[in-house]
């Protein structure tokens, strides 16, 4: 569904040559100089420009980057893969008028495996007017097998992986914590939310 959430549109000679599909995901690690913690998650990638959040000492920024080659720029942080799974991260510093005070610092960075697997299961939600059911069977990189059924329309197919979201023509599905999310769809010329859960079976 167009306007809710960006999807990745990686050409597909981008992909061939530097496979950029490999910059997204949820990356983590820690500056080798100060040992502080530091996150780097690549939402989308379009083009040339990619959105990201970024965060360092408790604090995150969010904003479009700039793609290039298999590397990302986001101000004075960059970030490159080759193998999808370590990354390097560069911080370039300088304080104003004091060369002294100026540097990098470097960190190298594990993309999170665990990030897209929080979205398979089933969610279900109501509202007295509305029903809602999205199953997201496995996920294999960028692709998610899903079904789906709102307000009596079902579907099934590939939706497209994004952060912690998984995305349809008909449908999207957002994961807010691993129990609770998020459904949007179209119905009767209006775009809904509904709050969903995901169903844990009962143990004994």
């Amino acid at each position: 569904m167009s306007g809710i959430a960006a999807t990745s549109r990686i050409t597909p000679l981008n992909e061939k040559l530097y496979h950029q599909s490999n910059l997204l995901g949820d990356w983590k690690g820690s500056f080798k100089q100060t040992h502080g913690s530091v996150e780097f998650n690549v939402l989308s990638i379009n083009g040339n420009s990619a959105q990201v959040t970024y965060t360092h000492n408790g604090h995150t920024e969010r904003g479009t980057a700039t793609v290039s080659q298999n590397s990302i720029t986001f101000g004075n942080v960059t970030i490159g893969t080759r193998d999808g799974k370590q990354a390097a991260l560069e911080f370039s510093y300088q304080a104003p008028g004091q060369i002294s005070q100026s540097g990098t610092q470097t960190a190298v960075l594990t993309k999170d495996p665990t990030a897209g697997n929080a979205l398979v299961g089933s969610w279900t939600g109501a509202t007295d007017v509305h029903t809602v059911s999205f199953q997201v069977l496995s996920i294999d990189g960028r692709n998610a097998q899903v079904k789906f059924n709102f307000d009596g329309h079902s579907g099934q197919g590939v939706g497209d992986v994004d952060g912690n979201s998984v995305l349809t023509s008909q449908i999207q599905f957002s994961n807010i914590d691993g129990t609770n999310g998020k459904v949007t769809f179209k119905s009767g010329g209006q775009t809904l939310s509904l709050a969903v859960q995901k169903f844990t079976p009962k143990t004994a």
